[in-house]
């Protein structure tokens, strides 16, 4: 993957993070932080990196509490808890962008594809 691709998406990860950090999110951003926590997951699968499952799961848990929470309140804040496990999971997924093929970089949104089109829960196990 070119640098600049690379570049552009992180960039677009980390202002996510920063907007619904501060209440300021939507339901784009938000699912953009969960593709985000789901390609990290993939890649990290394919070899780039050595993240805990659990450290997954509970990005994901907190993605579906505040999309509950915005549909009761219509607030979009993630739980000030968890922005350490987003923003770790966020400087590992930069770091898979930078040492990441491209073709590993396809398959990760290839395996993503195919999960969104799917009938499990999460492509992420459950934790122990």
């Amino acid at each position: 993957m070119d640098r600049s691709s690379a570049n552009e998406r992180s960039l677009s990860c980390h202002l996510a993070l920063a907007a619904c950090r501060d209440g300021h999110g939507n339901s784009h951003l938000i699912n953009e932080l969960m593709r985000t926590v789901y390609l990290a997951w993939y890649l990290q699968r394919a070899g780039y990196g050595n993240r805990p499952a659990e450290q997954f799961k509970i990005a994901e848990y907190a993605v579906e509490n505040t999309l509950a929470l915005a549909y009761e309140t219509g607030g979009w804040r993630l739980d000030p808890e968890v922005l350490d496990d987003f923003e770790t999971l966020l400087a590992l997924y930069d770091a898979q962008l930078a040492a990441a093929p491209l073709h590993e970089v396809l398959d990760a949104e290839q395996q993503l594809r195919h999960f969104l089109t799917g009938k499990a829960d999460s492509p992420i196990p459950p934790s122990s």
